[in-house]
Order: structure tokens, then C-alpha cells, then sequence
């Protein structure tokens, strides 16, 4: 153990120094840190670092993640430069490993997965007498390999064929069978010219899917059976080394006694994606081949099942196989290298095998890599209390400084290191903890995320007691490291490192490849630390499975948990899809909210937008829960639920609008990602917590949206009461003037029916309102009342843009008849509103209403299916206004010319001031130019109490004209004196002269010259019913000559 230490030790110091300078001098380390400055060239941005030892692909881009770098790129003229640069100066031979931008990256723990749906052959149980045959010639063969999908039924334990190649002068030339074994596997073994290798190669008996290749080389005799990607039986030789005979029968799902017939030992479950080559292929190809990558080259037969000819009893069904996910078919595909540079100085790429072992470069941003050796560098000085304790551990004085860039070779060498560090944490507490440290402690946990889980070898009771004191080790050190007393430790490296996510991403990717060894007799396990707490749940999936579920630890008593949780119908939904075994990685991060610096503001569109509140910026407020669901082994993605508390606590003056978010590693990976909020939504808001749903599964967060608030809390409550008395007041007067239009008679015309039917509309939409606290309670209700809302108030607005019309058209000349624009005005009135919210109800009903009350989203664009139509009758109606002022204006310029033309300028300013001011108060609340305020209430608090104080006025407005038409009714029902002022659009009428008559009494009180003869005007006007009159006496006044204008009906009251 203590040589283990050693090797542990000895990589680790590396890490901690690598790329820095010699830690004394001599002549030998001289020349050692001139050798290190050659493999190091910086650019304006950038940090160029070649690595001088030769991995494969994912080795080393592990080992430039491990250094906060990544594998450099060729995309920009200056990677260009700078790789063409340090490899110009180091004189080191191409090609060399280059990252491929267009790719997903090799991230070892993938959140997303491939799928791909297959046709495939069931055979039943219910008949032995199933097959399928390739309709193919075989041509004679030197080398072969098979590969195919199967799904054995898991009741069947006889001896089956899976497939079974004759020739016509050998029957069992090529076959593969399979038996179920007392321990419940399937035992699977290969026939070569007719010899029967023994069964060894085995999957569980657990109805899944499993991928079987078998290969044979006649050069050799080697033969080898792979099942789901790994090599599981092999050997060499065969009774006779010949050729595979040609022109044989291929059978699927029975054994052939004789050439293509007398079938027996049949096969029951389903087969799919059989494929056939003329080669052998290598293990990187059956890998490849398991990852539902395509193989072309060499292939005899490629599935198609057009090829085959079935018997009746074989039934083709569709079905759903899960692959690996991208990263890891990276790995299995060739890789990008450069091989050279043409006479441009271009680079010239190519594709090599991912296995082989290349050089290649580190590429880091310039302020990372000086801030990297600056920390490097204070070690020099002398070891870090960690340090020294980690040395005093491993029992060695020194620590030797060697580069190993292979990074950990084994779990138990991993295990061991862990388990010192977290000892040297213990020890080192109250210490604390250096820049340097942190930077170690961080980069030995990628490396040990990265320890491979040794592919090949059966999981025993030896490696899942490893894989858990790992786990333990790896959880123990990662909880130190992101204690909230070292907050300001992350602070001071944040040029280095990218963050605590980095930590969540080595968790995620050491618990999720240690599965296979830590699930070995077990389906449950948890690991808690004081700041951390894993969970890994598995279950056998069957029809009714129960869903998922997992909390973090209670801190306060009957407090709400931090949960995450799989719905049930989501579980079923994988055991549609074929899943066997489901696999549940839950992990709770209580401290993680305190390492993100408050002061730095989280990019994000502001969410809240009624005015209410002043954005000020987005801060994580919670802890961090995440979800890997695992099916049969392999990552899925599926909806998840979680509730999480808020962690912030409100200063002064401020609110918090959560967010459900989740850390995207792929956005802007040389950052390490970010928060994005794609594909979540806020279910509920509660005090204290929020519940959220995402459509997959990941490190999920709330961000809290600080706004600092517009209104206080006395305000905002008085505005509620005064809103709900104001629209008692106006729901009143409505009311009332209702029944005033009917009560007092008024006569039908087009100004009256509009007048009530805007009363009907805004009555109604202002009882919705009064009522909207009460239905917010029920979301079915309070999404009804958001919809009535929506089209009362809109049927309002709808009816003001009439009243406009309306007004305009007895302003200006309009040639249509009263029928005829009544049905304009109605389609106008109720028409429109209804097609406004059908259409918004339509395009957007699962983000119509809004999370905290009844009314429209104001977070997304809903809101404008109100907004844009009130702004354009606020538009036609303010220009309604100015037109009407305009000719109140003229109009009583005109009469105060006519009836005073001595008066003063002064008395005549003023009369044209009332003009322009009376129309203007009377019309505002008609056309509902009075919301204009309500477009701007998130400017001040005022207006929203002149906004809502106006609004309350509306209806005095309708009372008066009522009263007004009352008094025009007495003028046409009495006799009295009235005076008579023509307007433009007053009835046309018929002036004519009488004389004077001796009985007039006008004519008996004259005399004097002929120019005094009193003069009398009849004038019929048509406004008043058929032959009626109205008589005028014109009279001249003694010493004045103005006429004087009296006027009576005849007929009395």
C-alpha cells in the first residue's frame, strides 16, 4: 500500500505543479524549465501547452480538461498561429490530436442519449416452427463476422439457435446457439465446421436487449463472441482450416438437421439489425457497432427486411433501442489530426484511429494560464500545511515530481489517494485551506472522475467494496472543498477554474460510471455528507411501476425538503419503450448557493414586466438537485418534477421572481456552461419554496430575479382597495344609468345602442375583476375568469373604438345607412374581441394566464393580444378627440362672432377655452383615453391612483349625456323658449316669409315708416313630427337695430 501511495503521490504532485517552474535550482533543472518554457507559446488570448507524452483521444482530452483547458482547434487564424508557432519552436514530429469543433465534446457522463427505432422479427412461443431466411448467395469465405440484436424470451431455458448457416455439402458449417444455465444466463456458444466450442460466453436471462457479434479468421483460426460490446469468449483453431463453403442457406431462429430444412432447436424472443462481413472485425468495431454507429465497409448482408423471406408465424414489430450517447462513439470513431501545413501555411487534417497514441496540444485562455502558474509558482516557497500533512500520511518526506499525464490507472490506486486527502482535510481545518490547494484538490478529483471502470471483467463482490470506498472518499473530499467556508477561496480562483460545477460534473461522471460495480448485490445506496447527498436507487421495471423520488436532508423542523422526483407515467413510459432495469442517480448540493458571488449579476431577461418592479439582476437562490435516470445501464433523458426552498433572503426594499433553471455544460463550455432555462417551467409559487418541471434530467437550480420594489406594501395595498372600491362605484353607476336609458324613454337610435352595449360590456368585465381574488384560489376557475376577462375588457375597448367611429361620423360626412353601419358596429363591438381571444387561446394556452393571479402572462408576449388592440383604439380615438375639438373650436368662434362681435378679446379667449376644454372632459372617458395612464403606471405609484380614480369617473360621464337628452326631450314636449343654434349636421329646413297679419300682435304694437314693418319667418323643421312649425317674429327695436329672434311652437305641452 505504501508503494501505492508513492505512485498516487508522485501524480498528484504533478498536478499541482505542472507546467511551473523547478522547485530548486541546479543545472539539470535549469535545463528542465528552459525545456518546459519551449513547450508553452502564448498568443494575445490564448495559452498554447504541448503535452509531451502520446495518448489516445480521450486520454488526452481528459488530461487538458484535468489542466481547466481543452485540446486545441484549428477553427481561427489565431489557434492557426499559435499551434503553428509552439510546433515550429519544439521541432516536435506531426500528427498531432486537434479537436473537432463540429462534434459534441467527449464529456464521459452524457445527459442526452441516441435512439433509434429498428424493425424487427418476433418469434412466438406459441409455435416451433418459425424462420426467416436471407435471400442472398453466400460466396465461399476466408474470414467472417456476425452480429445481431436479440431479445430472448425469458421463460424459454431449452437450447436455441439464433441463427444457423448450411452449405450443400456441409451442414452445420457456421451456427450460433444459446442456453439457459441453472445460475439463469444465457450461455451462448459458436459451431465452425461442424465443431462445437463450448458454451462460455453469457448476458442475464433478463429480457432485454443485448448485442451478440461473433467473428472467425481462417488464417488464424482465432474466433471470438462479443455480447453488448465486450469481448466474452475467444480461442484459435478449428478440426479443419479451410474456407467457409459458398452458396449456403442463412437461417435465422432455427437449427438446419439438413441444407434448409428439417429445422430444430428453435430460437423465441425477437431479432433485429442482423448484419453479415466478409472480414473480422476488430473490437473497436463491435464497440462501435453496440453504439448504433453503421459498419459499410466489407458488408455482405445489411439488415433489410425486404431481404428475408419469413415463415407466417413470424410477425414483424417495431421497437426502440437505446445507444450509447455521442461522446462515447467519439471514442469509437477516427479522430481528427493534424498532419501538416501547405505552402499557405494551412493546416492539412486528417482522421486516425482514437485509439492510437498521438501528441497533442492544451489550449487555455492567457489570463488562465498566467493565474495558473502564479499559483504554481507561491508553492515554490515551501508546501502548504495540506501538503505537508498529505506527505506525513503517505509516510515520504518529498514529493517527487514526475510527469505522469496518464492520469490514475486503477480504483483502488484512486481510492487510496482519496482517502489520504480527505485525512489531510481533516487535519488541516482549521488551517484552512491556499489557492494552490484548491486548485489540486479539484484537478485530483477529475482525474480520479476519469478512473476507467476496467471493461471486460465481471463485477464482484471485490470491486463493488472498491467502487464504494471510492465513492465515499471521492464525496468526502468534494464536500470539503465545497464547504461555504471556502467561498472566498473560489473567489480568488475563478480565473483558473470554472467553478463548483466543475466538482458536480466530476460527481456526475465518477457515480455514474461506477454504477455496473456499486449496484452488485444492492438496489439501494446513499452517501451523505454534511454538504452533499447521493442516492442511487434500482428497480426491476414492470407494468404499474411506482415512480421515483428523493429528497434532500431536513435542516428545520416541518421546513419543506429540497425534492426531485420521475413521475410514474414516465416510468411506464420507459417500460413501454423496452427498458428491464431502471437506475436513479439523485445528488442534493446544499452549499453550493453561497460559492457563486451574489454580486455577480446571472444574464437573464427579466421576467417580470408590469412595471410594478425594477429589475436589478438574477442570483442562484437555491440549493442545487439533480436526476441521472439510467435504463438498462445506459443514460436516458425524461420529465422530472422537483421543489426546491429559497435560500436568499429578501433585504429591504426588494423581491425575489424564481426561476427554474438547470447548468448547461455545453453552453459556452470554455466557461464550463451556464445557467439555461430551456424546457423548464414554474408549476406553483409558494412562500418560501417553488415547485418546478424540466422535460429532462440534469443539475436543476432556482435563480431568483432581484427586483427592487416600485410600491410599498402600504401602497400596494391601498391601490387594491382602491381598485375594488372604485369598481363598486362604477359597477353602480352602470347600473344605473342602465336603467335610466330604459326608464326614461329615450329613443332608439344607433348613439343609444351603442352607449348600452359598452355599459353591458364594461359592467361585466369590472364584476370579473371585483371577483378575480376570489377564483385565483382554483386554477380552472381563475383560468376561466382570465378568459372572460380577456374578452369583456377587449369588448369594452372594442365599443369605445365604436363610440369613436360613432362621434366621427357626425363630425364628418359618411354615406352609409343606419342598418348598415349598426352591423359594422356590432361585428366591431363583439365580433373582433371574440376573435382576438380564440386566437390568443389558440397560439398560447399553456402560458395564457399568469402563475400569481387572474389575468393575462405579462412574462411572455401574451399580454400584447391586450396590449396592441388598446393602443390602437387609444390611437383612433385620440385623433377622434383633436378632430372634434377642432370643429367645437371653429364652431364656437363662429358664434361668438355672430352674437358678440363687440366683446372683449379676453371674454372671447375664454369662451374658446371651454370650448376645447368641455368636449375634451366629456369625450376622455367615452373613448377611454383615460387608459393612457394605465400604459403608464409603471413610472410612478400616482398615476396608478389617477389612473384608477379616473377610470372610476367613467360612468359619471354616461349620466350626463343622459340628463342632456332628457332636456332635449322637454324641448320637443313643451312650448317653451329655447334658442336655436344651427350646426352642421343639423336636419335641413325650410325658411319662409309671411306678412304680417292685422291680428298679429307684432302688427297691432307698430308703426311708423315702412322700414319698421315687422317681418314674421316660419321655418319647418324636420327633426319635429309631420306639419309642425315653428314661428319667428323678427321685430326691430327702437334706437338699436338688432333683431331679435323669439321662437314657439303652437301646439301646447
Amino acid at each position: 500500500m505504501t508503494g501505492l501511495l508513492h505512485i498516487g503521490l508522485i501524480l498528484f504532485s504533478f498536478v499541482v505543479v505542472f507546467d511551473s517552474e523547478p522547485t530548486h535550482a541546479g543545472p539539470d533543472r535549469e535545463g528542465e524549465s528552459h525545456e518546459k518554457s519551449r513547450l508553452v507559446h502564448m498568443t494575445s488570448h490564448w495559452a498554447f501547452q504541448l503535452a509531451n507524452n502520446s495518448l489516445t483521444f480521450s486520454r488526452a482530452d481528459r488530461f487538458c480538461r484535468g489542466q481547466f483547458s481543452s485540446l486545441a482547434t484549428l477553427e481561427q487564424s489565431e489557434d492557426q498561429e499559435g499551434v503553428f508557432e509552439l510546433l515550429w519552436h519544439t521541432k516536435h514530429n506531426l500528427p498531432i490530436w486537434v479537436r473537432d469543433p463540429s462534434k459534441a465534446g467527449s464529456s464521459a457522463v452524457p445527459l442526452s442519449k441516441q435512439y433509434a427505432q429498428f424493425s424487427a422479427l418476433n418469434f412466438p412461443k406459441e409455435s416451433c416452427e418459425g424462420f426467416a431466411r436471407l435471400n442472398m448467395s453466400f460466396p465461399t469465405m476466408s474470414s467472417v463476422s456476425v452480429c445481431v440484436r436479440v431479445q430472448w424470451n425469458a421463460e424459454w431455458t431449452e437450447v436455441s439457435t439464433i441463427f444457423s448457416y448450411a452449405a450443400p455439402i456441409f451442414t452445420n458449417e457456421f451456427q450460433l446457439r444459446g442456453q439457459v444455465d441453472v445460475q439463469g444466463r444465457i450461455l451462448l456458444a459458436l459451431i465452425i465446421h461442424g465443431k462445437h466450442l463450448p458454451y462460455k460466453a453469457s448476458f442475464p436471462n433478463d429480457g432485454a436487449w443485448h448485442h451478440i457479434c461473433v467473428t472467425w479468421l481462417r488464417i488464424s483460426g482465432h474466433w471470438a463472441i462479443y455480447v453488448d460490446g465486450d469481448r466474452k469468449d475467444m480461442g484459435s483453431g478449428t478440426d479443419s482450416p479451410r474456407n467457409i463453403y459458398g452458396d449456403g442457406i442463412f437461417i435465422l431462429g432455427q437449427d438446419q438437421d439438413s441444407f434448409g430444412g428439417n429445422f430444430t432447436e428453435p430460437f423465441f424472443g425477437n431479432i433485429t439489425d442482423l448484419n453479415v462481413w466478409n472480414i473480422s472485425l476488430e473490437t473497436r468495431h463491435v464497440q462501435a457497432l453496440n453504439a448504433c454507429s453503421p459498419m459499410t465497409p466489407e458488408v455482405l448482408f445489411s439488415w433489410n427486411l425486404a431481404d428475408l423471406s419469413n415463415h407466417p408465424t413470424v410477425k414483424e414489430v417495431q421497437v426502440l433501442l437505446y445507444c450509447p450517447a455521442v461522446n462515447q462513439q467519439m471514442e469509437l470513431h477516427d479522430c481528427r489530426t493534424l498532419r501538416g501545413w501547405s505552402s499557405q501555411q494551412l493546416p492539412l487534417l486528417s482522421w486516425t484511429d482514437c485509439s492510437d497514441p498521438l501528441l497533442f496540444i492544451c489550449r487555455s485562455r492567457r489570463e488562465r494560464y498566467l493565474k495558473m502558474k502564479q499559483i504554481t509558482d507561491s508553492q515554490l516557497s515551501g508546501p502548504t500545511d495540506f501538503m505537508n500533512h498529505l506527505m506525513k500520511l503517505s509516510n515520504k518526506t518529498q514529493a517527487v515530481l514526475v510527469q505522469q499525464p496518464s492520469g490514475l490507472s486503477s480504483l483502488a490506486e484512486a481510492s487510496a489517494l482519496l482517502d489520504i486527502s480527505a485525512q489531510a482535510l481533516e487535519d488541516t481545518q482549521l488551517e484552512g485551506l491556499e489557492q494552490a490547494d484548491m486548485v489540486s484538490i479539484i484537478q485530483l478529483l477529475s482525474l480520479a472522475a476519469d478512473v476507467p471502470a476496467q471493461p471486460g471483467t465481471e463485477a464482484t463482490n471485490y470491486s463493488r467494496d472498491v467502487a464504494q470506498e471510492l465513492s465515499r472518499h471521492f464525496i468526502s473530499v468534494a464536500d470539503r472543498i465545497i464547504g461555504e467556508d471556502n467561498a472566498l477561496k473560489w473567489q480568488a480562483i475563478k480565473e483558473v477554474v470554472n467553478g463548483p460545477m466543475d466538482v458536480v460534473k466530476s460527481i456526475d461522471r465518477m457515480v455514474t460510471c461506477l454504477i455496473p460495480r456499486l449496484m452488485v448485490e444492492t438496489d439501494h445506496l446513499i452517501i451523505h455528507r454534511p454538504n452533499i447527498k447521493v442516492e442511487v436507487q434500482q428497480q426491476m421495471l414492470q407494468e404499474g411501476s411506482r415512480g421515483f423520488s428523493f429528497c434532500g436532508p431536513e435542516t428545520e423542523k416541518n421546513s419543506k425538503l429540497d425534492c426531485i422526483s420521475v413521475p410514474r407515467q414516465k416510468i411506464q413510459t420507459l417500460h413501454d419503450n423496452g427498458f428491464v432495469k431502471l437506475t436513479l442517480v439523485n445528488t442534493w448540493y446544499g452549499s453550493l448557493w453561497p460559492l457563486f458571488n451574489l454580486e455577480e449579476n446571472i444574464t437573464m431577461v427579466p421576467t417580470v414586466t408590469d412595471g410594478s418592479q425594477r429589475y436589478l439582476g438574477t442570483v442562484l437562490g437555491s440549493s442545487v438537485i439533480s436526476t441521472t435516470v439510467m435504463g438498462d445501464n445506459q443514460p436516458v433523458s425524461t420529465a422530472v418534477r422537483f421543489q426546491l426552498q429559497h435560500r436568499v433572503q429578501n433585504p429591504t426594499g426588494t423581491v425575489y421572481d424564481p426561476v427554474c433553471a438547470f447548468w448547461d455544460f455545453d453552453l459556452t463550455p470554455e466557461a464550463g456552461g451556464w445557467w439555461n432555462t430551456k424546457g423548464c417551467d414554474v408549476v406553483s409559487k409558494q412562500i418560501g419554496y417553488t415547485v418546478c418541471s424540466c422535460n429532462h434530467t440534469t443539475n436543476f437550480a432556482l435563480l431568483l430575479q432581484v427586483y427592487e420594489a416600485q410600491r410599498s406594501p402600504e401602497n400596494e395595498k391601498a391601490l387594491q382597495v382602491l381598485t375594488f372600491v372604485s369598481c363598486g362605484v362604477s359597477l353602480c353607476g352602470l347600473l344605473f344609468t342602465f336603467i335610466l336609458f330604459i326608464a326614461v324613454g329615450i329613443p332608439k337610435s344607433d348613439r343609444t345602442t351603442v352607449h348600452k352595449n359598452l355599459i353591458v360590456a364594461l359592467g361585466i368585465a369590472e364584476l370579473l375583476l371585483m371577483c378575480s381574488d376570489w377564483a385565483s384560489a382554483n386554477e380552472a376557475a381563475c383560468f376561466v375568469v382570465t378568459a372572460l376577462l380577456h374578452l369583456f375588457f377587449m369588448a369594452s375597448f372594442s365599443w369605445m373604438l365604436v363610440e369613436g367611429l360613432l362621434l366621427w361620423s357626425k363630425v364628418v360626412t359618411v354615406n352609409i345607412s343606419e342598418d348598415r353601419r349598426m352591423t359594422l358596429y356590432y361585428i366591431i363591438g363583439w365580433g373582433l374581441p371574440v376573435l382576438i381571444v380564440g386566437i390568443t387561446l389558440t397560439v398560447s394556452v399553456d402560458k395564457y394566464k399568469a402563475d400569481d393571479h387572474c389575468w393575462l402572462n405579462v412574462k411572455n408576449d401574451t399580454i400584447w393580444a391586450f396590449v396592441g388592440p388598446v393602443v390602437f383604439v387609444l390611437a383612433v380615438n385620440t385623433v377622434v378627440l383633436c378632430r372634434v375639438v377642432m370643429v367645437t373650436v371653429s364652431s364656437a368662434r363662429r358664434r361668438a362672432k355672430m352674437l358678440s362681435p363687440s366683446s372683449a378679446s379676453k371674454l372671447q379667449i375664454f369662451d374658446l377655452t371651454w370650448a376645447v376644454t368641455r368636449p375634451v372632459l366629456i369625450l376622455l372617458p367615452v373613448l377611454g383615453l383615460t387608459w393612457l395612464c394605465g400604459l403608464l403606471v409603471h413610472l410612478s405609484v400616482v398615476l396608478a391612483y389617477i389612473f384608477i380614480t379616473l377610470n372610476a369617473l367613467q360612468v359619471r360621464n354616461a349620466i350626463k349625456r343622459i340628463k342632456e337628452k332628457r332636456k332635449a326631450l322637454s324641448f320637443t314636449n313643451c312650448s317653451q323658449p329655447t334658442s336655436f343654434l344651427p350646426s352642421q349636421r343639423a336636419p335641413m329646413t325650410s325658411w319662409g316669409r309671411i306678412p304680417p297679419t292685422p291680428s298679429s300682435p307684432e302688427t297691432s304694437e307698430t308703426s311708423g315708416p315702412a322700414s319698421s314693418t315687422n317681418t314674421s319667418l316660419v321655418i319647418k323643421n324636420e327633426s319635429f313630427r309631420k306639419e309642425s312649425f315653428v314661428s319667428f317674429s323678427l321685430k326691430p327695436v327702437s334706437e338699436n337695430q338688432v333683431v331679435r329672434l323669439t321662437g314657439f311652437k303652437p301646439s301646447g305641452c
